[in-house]
């Protein structure tokens, strides 16, 4: 049984960073029809609950404020509500909770069944908290280029940019678990853990090297994967193979103009936005890679959820190396 009450940590308005986040006693939330009520153990933070407390994605999200901020979370199960099959209490699972109530940072939060899978024994929780969006985002870039993780597509190559990120470092894995030829860039210091991952080639962004982009081989690229800002598409375009796709995840408005462009005049060479499609069938196949050993959550660090302030600051600093992760003590 669930307590009346729990901690968490949310925000009641915009623009103010970490020193906008406040601790709070709030009412645990209850599971309605198709939902499950987990007691929370890791969430993890995406460059996305930030932006959203700048206003960034106004007026989508947050749809109602004071919010308590992050999706992607790790738990487990302790109520079922009506309609509910295939979950009972004391499951271990993970789930991206709705954007749009969010409830991440606190002891515990309602997920629907949609968007939670089982955590089997050997995942553990921060393992998976990191998953949803990362994980997701990089899988469905991949995919956008026409990489296929059944072993049946063709030896693309591709560019991960960022690669020491959240998203690039699951991008590297999964590019090879496709069997691409990998291309990466990150800073000095990251280089030889996003080789390690599998990268074939990995430039510091730093040097004049790093900066072109090009491959050291020489090749051109069947597509990006471009998980930084600041860079567009006149630096990429000549990078690319004939029908080369650069897919940014981080697309500001100027990049979906130029992606309509593309599609209007039927360029061979594209742009491609990148808006996550959250899926069931995604999260529970990258759970899998994580079970048997084949996909990597790399932890950049951990905070307990009375640190979450220090967390958040950290994550908008914007130089981690994979995933930050926030845990519910006790």
């Amino acid at each position: 049984m669930a307590p009346a009450r729990m901690r968490a940590v949310q925000y009641d308005g915009y623009g103010e960073g970490a020193a906008g986040l406040k601790d709070v006693q709030v009412p645990v939330p209850s599971a309605k029809k198709n939902e499950l009520l987990l007691k929370l153990e890791a969430a993890s933070i995406n460059p996305v609950d930030w932006k959203m407390q700048k206003g960034m994605l106004r007026p989508l999200l947050p749809r109602r404020l004071p919010y308590i901020p992050v999706t992607d979370v790790a738990g487990v199960v302790v109520d079922v509500g009506s309609g509910v099959d295939g979950f009972q209490a004391g499951d271990e699972v993970v789930a991206m909770l709705n954007p749009f109530s969010g409830g991440g940072f606190a002891e515990y939060a309602v997920a629907s069944v949609k968007l939670t899978v089982k955590r089997p024994p050997g995942v553990s929780a921060a393992e998976g908290a990191g998953l949803p969006i990362a994980a997701g985002t990089a899988l469905q870039s991949l995919r956008s280029i026409g990489a296929k993780l059944d072993g049946t597509g063709k030896p693309l190559n591709v560019l991960v940019t960022a690669a020491s990120g959240g998203v690039g470092l699951y991008a590297v894995q999964l590019a090879k678990l496709a069997g691409l030829h990998v291309t990466a860039t990150c800073g000095a210091r990251n280089m030889e853990l996003v080789r390690s991952l599998g990268a074939d080639e990995v430039l510091d962004y730093k040097t004049a090297e790093g900066a072109s982009m090009r491959s050291p081989s020489g090749r051109k690229y069947d597509g990006v994967v471009h998980c930084t800002v600041g860079v567009g598409w006149s630096t990429f375009e000549p990078l690319l193979s004939a029908t080369g796709k650069l897919v940014d995840i981080t697309a500001s408005l100027s990049a979906f103009l130029r992606a309509a462009l593309h599609w209007v005049t039927f360029a061979r060479k594209r742009l491609v936005p990148l808006l996550l499609w959250p899926n069931k069938a995604d999260l529970e196949f990258l759970v899998g890679l994580v079970k048997d050993g084949k996909l990597k959550t790399v932890v950049d660090s951990r905070f307990p959820l009375s640190e979450a302030s220090k967390a958040w600051e950290k994550s908008i600093d914007g130089h981690a190396t994979g995933k930050i992760i926030v845990e519910m003590e006790g």
